[in-house]
């Protein structure tokens, strides 16, 4: 018998929340592609364009996205996105992902999606060209640029 497949949903993070959503980690390995959890959410309070919310499989926090969103531009681009160690390769990253771009395509003159990553091994470059990310050419500050049109 095969369990039911978990609602994923991006959910506020609260004054309840915020210590779990801090405490989530990605494998070790990992840790030099994205920041702690706790230092985004300190960025996003200094950042007008920032968007952020935590990742849920059901009612369990599962990882995090931040979003940098700039309608006069347009650009909207992953500033951060993570899965807890304990809850990759579990499909929750893909089907957080996805929900990311069904926002973004809800804001005004959303074109196109844009990530950057280290190119480094373990790097999450396969996870974004799985999803239809294609290089953009540019590297900034030491990080790959991937757009995906919408």
């Amino acid at each position: 018998m095969t369990s039911p497949t978990p609602d994923i949903s991006l959910r506020e993070i609260t004054a309840d929340t915020v210590r779990t959503i801090c405490d989530l980690q990605v494998l070790p390995a990992q840790g030099a592609f994205v920041a702690s959890n706790a230092i985004s959410i300190a960025q996003a309070y200094f950042e007008p364009k920032a968007w952020f919310r935590a990742i849920h499989a059901d009612q369990t926090p599962v990882g995090f996205v931040m979003l940098s969103l700039d309608p006069a531009i347009p650009e909207y681009c992953i500033w951060r996105f993570m899965i807890d160690a304990r809850y990759q390769h579990l499909g929750y990253g893909t089907g957080a992902l996805r929900l990311v771009i069904d926002h973004i395509r809800t804001l005004p003159r959303a074109t196109e999606v844009l990530v950057s990553y280290v190119p480094a091994e373990g790097s999450p470059e396969p996870f974004y060209r799985k999803a239809g990310f294609i290089p953009t050419g540019q590297v900034i500050d030491g990080e790959v640029v991937l757009k995906l049109v919408l």
